[in-house]
C-alpha cells in the first residue's frame, strides 16, 4: 500500500499529527494496534473493514462510509478490506474534543459513525474527496472539511489540556504529572479532570502511552535490542512493570514482539508511528 501523508497548516497542527491518504492491497490484513497517543477520524471511499477489541466480549463491528476512534486504552484489531482505499486523520489525543461536540469519555475505546458524529456530512464528503483527482487534492479537501469543523473558541479546559499534553508529547511522556499541574497552576484534581473531559483519561495514561510510543520507535529490530536500556530511557523505572505493560499493550513479549519485527521487513504501508503490526 501507498501512505501519503502531511501536517496541516496551523492551528490544525496543533490538534492533529497529520492527515493522510491510504491506498492499494495491503501486504498484512489483520492489523494489531496498541493503545497509542492519538485518535483517529477515517472515511473510507472503498469495500468495508472489520474492527475487533481485544476484549473477546465485545463483539467485531463491520465499518463502511466513515468511522471515529477515541483514544484506546487497550489494544484493537484492524482488519483491512482486499484493497483499501481511504483518508484518514491521526488528532493528537485532545485534538478530535477541539472537532466534535461528543464527550471524549463517550469515545474512548470505541469507535462511531461519523454519521452519529457530524450528522449529514459523511456522504458529501465521501464523494467530494473521491472525486479528487490526486492525493495533493484529496488531503486539500479534508483539511478544508477539517478547518471549517474547528471550533472558533475551545474552552479554557482544552486550552489547558493542550498546552500540558503538548509537554507530555515532546518529553515523550517523561514529565511528571505533578510538574504539569505545578508549572499549569491548577491542582492534580483539575487537570485530571479536564484530560477526562477533553481526551477520555487522566494525564498519566497520556504519559503512558507516549512513553510507550517512544519505546517502541526506538526499538532499531536489525540489531542486538538492549530493552532493559531502552525501557530505563523511556522512563520504565520496573522491569516488571515494563514486561507486563508491554504484553498488554501489544500482546507479545518483547521477545516475542522482536522477532515479528524481524519476521517482517518495514513497509511503507505503516503510519509514522509505527504501532500497528501484523496479527499472526
Amino acid at each position: 500500500m501507498e501512505y501519503v501523508g502531511r501536517v496541516p497548516a496551523p492551528p490544525l497542527d496543533g490538534f492533529i499529527d497529520d492527515i493522510y491518504c491510504l491506498t492499494g492491497v495491503p501486504g498484512h490484513r489483520r492489523m494489531v494496534v496498541p493503545p497509542m497517543p492519538s485518535s483517529h477520524l477515517v472515511v473510507n471511499l472503498g469495500e468495508p473493514a472489520r474492527l475487533w477489541d481485544s476484549d473477546p466480549s465485545v463483539p467485531s463491528e463491520v465499518v463502511s462510509d466513515g468511522w471515529f476512534v477515541g483514544v484506546w486504552t487497550r489494544r484493537f484489531l484492524y482488519e483491512y478490506p482486499t484493497r483499501v482505499r481511504l483518508v484518514g486523520v491521526h488528532f493528537k489525543p485532545w485534538g478530535m474534543a477541539a472537532f466534535v461536540d461528543v464527550p471524549a469519555t463517550e469515545l474512548r475505546d470505541r469507535w462511531a459513525p461519523v454519521e452519529a458524529v457530524w450528522r449529514g456530512s459523511v456522504d458529501r464528503i465521501r464523494n467530494r474527496v473521491g472525486e479528487a483527482t490526486s492525493t495533493v487534492e484529496a488531503l486539500r479537501i479534508l483539511e478544508e472539511e477539517l478547518r471549517s469543523r474547528l471550533i472558533e473558541a475551545p474552552s479554557r479546559g482544552l486550552d489547558l489540556v493542550q498546552h500540558t499534553g503538548g509537554r507530555l508529547e515532546t518529553s515523550h511522556g517523561t514529565v511528571p504529572v505533578g510538574a504539569l499541574s505545578d508549572a499549569a497552576g491548577v491542582s492534580s484534581t483539575t487537570l485530571a479532570t479536564q484530560f477526562k473531559a477533553n481526551v477520555g483519561v487522566t494525564p498519566k495514561k497520556v504519559a503512558r502511552m507516549y512513553r510507550f510510543a517512544q519505546l517502541i520507535r526506538s526499538v532499531d529490530a536489525t540489531g542486538p535490542v538492549d530493552w532493559s536500556e531502552l525501557a530505563l530511557i523511556a522512563g520504565y523505572f520496573d522491569q516488571s512493570h515494563f514486561g507486563k505493560e508491554f504484553k498488554d499493550f501489544t500482546g507479545h513479549t518483547p521477545t516475542e514482539y522482536l522477532a515479528l519485527r524481524r519476521r517482517i521487513p518495514p513497509e511503507r504501508e505503516f503510519p509514522p508511528d509505527e504501532g500497528p503490526m501484523p496479527a499472526f
